[in-house]
């Protein structure tokens, strides 16, 4: 696994405030032949997070080289990590931050074929996820949500588990977004409190938005997803996966995933 710690194969700062309290940002990237897939989007939304978190903003030309450098041959992950660096201790931020950039280079996962032809098993997660305007979108360090929520099961048949707000409305995945076609309308959560906005969510809404198939940013509750026709999941590795059971309800895999799957091969 190859990793880079602002560009060097050196160690991280203990004192890193990203490792000390999750003060930074990261991001999921499918690279090939050191070319990675959506660049522009991911650097956008690392930037918007920057913006968010006042982090000092990273520089574009320099990610992409670190990421280049992170996964040169074949196809594989990298993982993007930007942080506002070492400081003392307290929660106050330094005054002039001097941040840290983590590239880490991963082979490319094994799926079963299965997962993109037949659809995958779904279930509802206990944990909820709460609710903060601030932090709602961007992709931040703090998991913990997500991580308690995906140590809910240990089924290997279960690919995800989908995550409701404290208000119960379905958000998303432990690690997807989540689109559901409700009463003939392609659909996704709103994501103005919390949750990710994923980079393949936003691939999946432009696609859609070119056929002329607007889709609907809502409020979802599990009771609209057992009308539902169609339910996939997306991330920036999987592209989308039907889901094929929700909660013990069967589903077909639908005519959008799978559109979707085909778009995207052809600029992969």
């Amino acid at each position: 696994m190859p990793v880079l710690v602002n560009g060097r194969a050196t160690g991280l700062d203990p004192l890193d405030r990203g490792l000390q309290y999750g003060d930074g940002l990261f991001e999921t990237i499918a690279v090939h032949d050191g070319r990675a897939r959506f660049l522009e989007a991911h650097l956008e939304r690392l930037a918007e997070g920057a913006r968010r978190l006042a982090l000092p903003s990273p520089d574009p030309e320099r990610l992409s080289g670190q990421i280049a450098a992170a996964w040169p041959d074949g196809r594989g992950v990298v993982k993007l990590v930007w942080t506002r660096g070492p400081a003392g201790r307290g929660y106050r931020p330094p005054l002039s931050p001097e941040p840290t950039c983590i590239a880490a280079g991963f082979a490319w996962p094994e799926w079963p074929a299965s997962a993109w032809s037949e659809g995958v098993r779904v279930r509802y997660c206990r944990t909820r996820l709460g609710s903060n305007p601030v932090l709602a979108g961007i992709k931040h360090l703090n998991r913990l949500e997500q991580v308690l929520a995906r140590a809910e099961w240990d089924d290997e048949h279960i690919a995800e588990g989908l995550m409701l707000d404290t208000m119960g409305q379905v958000i998303s995945g432990t690690q997807s977004n989540l689109f559901a076609v409700v009463a003939g309308r392609l659909a996704t959560p709103a994501l103005d409190q919390c949750g990710v906005a994923g980079v393949m969510r936003r691939a999946v809404c432009g696609w859609a938005a070119d056929l002329g198939n607007q889709v609907a940013e809502c409020g979802l509750r599990p009771e609209a997803l057992e009308t539902a026709s169609e339910i996939f999941v997306t991330n920036a590795l999987i592209g989308a996966w039907p889901v094929r059971e929700l909660a013990g309800r069967q589903l077909p895999p639908g005519p959008l995933a799978a559109g979707f799957n085909a778009w995207l091969a052809e600029r992969t």
